[in-house]
């Protein structure tokens, strides 16, 4: 492990602000829990306030809104948690088994290495396999025939690339036939995949695992998938044949992707989340049922369970009480306007007030039949009857306020119809 470097050392290499002593030194990285004198932590999170305020660190990374909340020597930078990796990488290199092929392991026909692949022991490496350069397979790993891996690949033990895809069909009888995975596995530069993690050959096109991919332990990838650039799973995910995630996503743990559909780039799945149909926008998606205790979770799974039929009965008695609705306000615009008959006849010898007359007849009937949005509407609608001799409805979600409203506007329009008459 390197030695000691102190905070202006670091600000050289990585950037960033030192704001209090650059000569303060620190061997290693820690939390701000557990860190002693000598180690630098972080603070992405200004929640965590309180645990910075106890920390024994020598020196912390923060954000620069959060710059005054410590006076131990800092460093400041834009994001904090990127900035505590690179440093940690700093003290601590990445290991990597030797360069070479372990006695203990098997390499097929015509296979190629590049420079500096380190090939553990126990690996098992197919015929017409690709390495690229600097690329390192931990004990016990499988790549089987034509696969192809990048440079600077990475795969934990129990890894097992290019086994068959799970392809069958159902014949008569009902038994399963296997289909001949004729594909192979294409992963790029970069990628790393964990412990006991399985990639499956393609049926007909290769399954492909682009630059940069980050899977964590116990991933299933079925046959014909794509995973873009820089996307990261974590542990447990499954994605099912022919899934084409886009690049930059992630998944979290034991998150489902279903066979056939396609991930829109920038796409964060939540940990537990089925994702039963396509995603075409960026953006963070969740469906996950929410803990509860035993008893109320069954009473809410129950409820779940019902759920159309609840909707259903929902739009019944919303119907059932837009129809009520709706008479009522009939009942209360045949009496409106029976008023205005009796207490304006002369309005009747038009046109208008023939309209009217026309709508006292129909407008219980016809407020049950058809929706409107607005009273000025209704009361168009009803000088339209007299304007034009045609019997339109009026609408029907209109209450007893917007009625009175457009009887206003009726009497106003009826009585300079009248004036312009005379």
């Amino acid at each position: 492990m390197p030695g000691a470097l102190t905070l202006g050392d670091i600000a050289v290499r990585l950037g960033g602000r030192v704001a209090g002593d650059p000569a303060t030194a620190v061997r290693q990285v820690a939390s701000l829990e557990s860190a002693a004198a000598g180690e630098i932590s972080f603070l992405s999170d200004p929640r965590h306030r309180a645990k910075l305020a106890a920390t024994q660190a020598s020196a912390i990374i923060l954000a620069a809104d959060c710059e005054e909340m410590t006076r131990l020597p800092r460093i400041v930078c834009d994001t904090p948690y990127l900035y505590f990796a690179r440093v940690s990488q700093l003290f601590n290199p990445l290991t990597t088994q030797p360069p070479g092929v372990h006695p203990s392991a098997v390499l097929g026909r015509n296979v190629k290495l590049g420079e500096g692949v380190s090939i553990g022991p126990g690996c098992v490496v197919g015929d017409e396999v690709a390495i690229g350069a600097d690329s390192c397979l931990y004990p016990r790993v499988v790549v089987y025939h034509g696969c192809t891996l990048g440079e600077r690949v990475i795969l934990h033990s129990g890894v097992v690339i290019g086994a068959d895809g799970f392809g069958l069909a159902q014949d008569d009888a009902g038994r399963w036939l296997k289909i001949p995975q004729i594909g192979s596995v294409r992963i790029g530069n970069d990628v790393e995949i964990g412990a006991n993690s399985t990639v499956d050959r393609g049926a007909l096109d290769d399954t492909v695992i682009e630059e940069g991919v980050k899977l964590d332990n116990q991933i299933q990838i079925g046959h014909n998938c794509r995973i873009g650039a820089h996307t990261a799973m974590a542990g447990c995910t499954g994605v099912a044949g022919s899934a084409d995630i886009g690049r930059h996503c992630t998944l979290g743990a034991r998150a489902s992707i279903l066979g056939h559909l396609r991930i829109a780039d920038h796409v964060q799945v939540s940990a537990c989340s089925v994702v039963t149909r396509s995603i075409h926008k960026p953006g963070t998606y969740t469906g996950i049922y929410p803990l509860d205790d035993n008893a109320s979770w069954a009473k809410n799974a129950v409820l779940v369970r019902h759920l159309a039929d609840l909707a259903k009965r929902v739009r019944a008695l919303e119907k059932e009480k837009l129809v009520e609705r709706a008479a009522d306000s009939g009942a209360h615009l045949r009496r409106e306007l029976e008023t205005l008959q009796a207490e304006r006849p002369e309005l009747m010898s038009n046109a208008r007030g023939l309209g009217l007359m026309c709508a006292i007849d129909f407008a219980d009937g016809a407020l049950r039949n058809t929706v409107a949005d607005k009273a000025y509407e209704l009361g168009m609608i009803i000088l339209s009857c007299g304007t034009h001799g045609l019997r339109f409805r009026p609408p029907l979600d209109v209450t007893k306020d917007e009625i009175d409203e457009a009887i206003v506007i009726l009497k106003r329009a009826v009585e300079r119809s009248v004036v312009k008459t005379a």
